[in-house]
């Protein structure tokens, strides 16, 4: 769709359908990307996954992949009775959060306030009000997940390291955290603001992956693994207590997480209902909330066997599930629904995908052209320091629409939305 809400067929040409590469004649990797789009270290790591012994059927990789940590972002792989801490990564239950106003962004361009427009002054107040990068809150915030965490501790003491994560976790919840995590107020199609933002289990679920990992590495070692450290795929069996475990503590990750970003929207609403009903008369009203997940590992049934299914930045998309793919700072994000793919695990892209390394993109990118550029684009940013904002430049980033056509069997989109205001970590 165009920004105005027509099919763009000019953007579905010569888009490839998924392609099969295998490893030595075997182990197939399904890809929805064109090949010279994928960089070479990303595929090796993909083969890599597609090796392991408890691989089952194959890998998949999202139209959004590039390299990672063990596993590719935007890789997707289902385990026989296996879980792979490197696979979910270090932010486990990282995701997006997404709702509907009835407020046009005109008006928020329009009205003026002491603090400049309408949008400037919302965006500048969720700035102020919600912790972003290390930053967390300086009392402990209401945590149904972590309450129930401390009712069930029992679950949790077999890893002491872990425990005082609950506790610190109280402080932590409804906070954005930095890098490639936002708040955008953004326009749909008909003109009207919606509420979009990333975020995951702060450090929390960065603990979980890194103790893991350390204790599968271990185990591995001393199992005799038949796969190569050099990998970094230590793996646990499912059904062992270290297995069980990190499950365990994975579920906690996640559930903070949804909770996490569930507080931070709904402290957003709050912002955006004040200071339209201040500024404007108007009470906002809401819909279409979504929440969802795009760093985990979930059993699930896939050809009649269940597996466990890791989805390291990407996203579920069951048939008829709603989904949230963001493009990057300044341009176009997606409400898609899933298509229910069984060839990739009933999954699609988190995102547009990077090009450029947090680093390459700083040497790349002017700080002053990256302000410059969204100044342009009419975008207004909110974010404490500026002197890092060229990490997240949207031309170090993949373009979302290509991503999007890459992808037509796996989700149908929805909404197209533009970015008008972001606040960064």
């Amino acid at each position: 769709m165009d920004y105005n809400g027509n099919i763009e067929s000019k953007q579905m040409k010569g888009m490839s359908d998924m392609f099969v590469h295998n490893v030595n004649d075997k182990f197939p990797i399904k890809i929805w990307a064109e090949r010279d789009t994928i960089e070479e270290s990303c595929l090796e790591q993909a083969e890599h996954i597609a090796q392991l012994p408890f691989t089952y059927k194959w890998a998949a990789l999202m139209p959004d992949t590039h390299t990672g940590k063990g596993m590719p972002i935007g890789g997707v792989i289902a385990c026989d009775g296996a879980v792979i801490p490197n696979a979910v990564g270090v932010d486990i239950g990282c995701g997006m959060a997404f709702v509907q106003t009835d407020i046009p962004v005109s008006m928020l361009r329009e009205t003026i306030t002491g603090s400049g427009t309408l949008l400037q002054a919302i965006v500048g107040d969720i700035l102020r009000n919600i912790p972003t990068g290390f930053a967390h809150y300086k009392t402990p915030q209401p945590s149904a997940v972590l309450d129930r965490a401390k009712e069930e501790l029992s679950k949790y003491e077999s890893d002491p390291e872990l425990v005082n994560n609950i506790s610190d976790g109280y402080f932590q919840v409804g906070t954005l955290g930095g890098g490639n995590h936002f708040i955008e107020l953004q326009e749909d199609e008909n003109g009207l603001c919606t509420i979009m933002l990333h975020s995951g289990s702060r450090n929390f679920g960065y603990r979980v992956c890194e103790h893991f990992n350390g204790i599968a590495a271990e185990l591995n070692e001393k199992w005799h693994s038949a796969v190569p450290a050099e990998w970094r795929l230590p793996f646990l069996p499912a059904e062992s207590a270290e297995g069980r475990r990190y499950l365990d503590w994975m579920q906690l990750s996640m559930d903070f997480a949804y909770e996490n970003r569930a507080a931070m929207l709904g402290k957003v609403r709050e912002i955006f209902s004040k200071y339209v009903l201040k500024y404007t008369g108007l009470e906002a009203h809401f819909s279409g909330e979504i929440n969802c997940h795009h760093n985990y590992a979930a059993l699930e049934n896939h050809f009649g066997k269940e597996v466990f299914v890791h989805r390291k930045g990407a996203i579920r998309a069951a048939e008829g599930e709603m989904g949230i793919i963001p493009g990057s700072m300044g341009s176009y994000s997606y409400i898609v629904r899933g298509k229910g793919n069984a060839d990739s695990f009933m999954s699609s892209s988190h995102g547009a995908g990077r090009l450029y390394s947090r680093t390459a993109a700083m040497q790349k990118f002017a700080v002053d052209a990256v302000i410059n550029d969204l100044k342009a684009n009419n975008v207004v940013l909110g974010k404490n320091k500026k002197s890092d904002v060229a990490e997240e430049s949207r031309f170090a980033y993949k373009d979302i629409d290509t991503v999007m056509a890459n992808q037509q069997e796996l989700t149908e989109a929805v909404k197209k939305l533009f970015t008008v205001g972001v606040v960064k970590g």
